[in-house]
């Protein structure tokens, strides 16, 4: 049962894998962002979707424990 276990995540990963190079395949045009003003590089969109993705996945687990250790002191 571990074996299939661990055939499953691997097939599972590498279909991650595989669709996250298709996304990237699929969004090369160049583009540039504009916020109040300021011009970006320009990057492919896929880059600025997988550099946001990557930001949240440090910046939530991050806040989310910053708020745990303030949560900690009130008890």
């Amino acid at each position: 049962m571990q074996r299939l276990k661990r055939i499953a995540l691997a097939l599972l990963i590498l279909l991650l894998i595989f669709l996250v190079i298709v996304f990237i395949l699929e969004n090369r045009q160049p583009t540039s962002l504009l916020f109040l003003g300021w011009s970006s590089a320009q990057m492919p969109i896929a880059g600025y979707i997988i550099s946001a993705l990557l930001l949240g996945m440090v910046v939530g687990p991050l806040l989310a424990w910053l708020i745990g250790l303030r949560g900690g002191r009130r008890l």
